[in-house]
C-alpha cells in the first residue's frame, strides 16, 4: 500500500494548489479555523455566545454562525468579535 503525504493526498483528492475546487477547500479550511479560534476563545473567557454577541451589538445567532460557518460576515464583525475577546489580530496578504 503506498503512503501519502497530507500534501499528496489533498493534491489528490481536492485538487492542485489554484485550482478552484482547491481554492474553495482553503477557504472553508480557514473559515473553519477562524470559528474554532472564535469558540476557543469565547469559552476560556467563560462567555456565552449571548454574552460575546452582546460586547459587539450582534444576536446570538450571528456569533453561532461565525463559529460554525454557516453564515456571512464581515471584515468589520470579525475584528469586533477578536477585540470583544481582547485577541490581537494580525491580517497578512500575499499576492503572486
Amino acid at each position: 500500500m503506498k503512503k501519502y503525504t497530507l500534501s499528496e493526498a489533498e493534491d489528490l483528492l481536492i485538487g492542485q494548489p489554484g485550482t478552484p475546487e482547491r481554492s474553495q477547500y482553503e477557504f472553508e479550511l480557514n473559515l473553519q479555523i477562524i470559528g474554532n479560534l472564535i469558540r476557543s476563545a469565547r469559552k476560556a473567557r467563560k462567555l456565552t455566545q449571548e454574552d460575546l454577541g452582546k460586547r459587539i451589538g450582534v444576536k446570538k445567532a450571528q456569533i453561532s454562525r461565525l463559529e460554525n460557518k454557516t453564515g456571512n460576515f464581515t471584515v468589520e464583525t470579525l475584528l469586533n468579535v477578536f477585540d470583544a475577546l481582547d485577541a490581537k489580530v494580525s491580517l497578512k496578504i500575499h499576492f503572486e
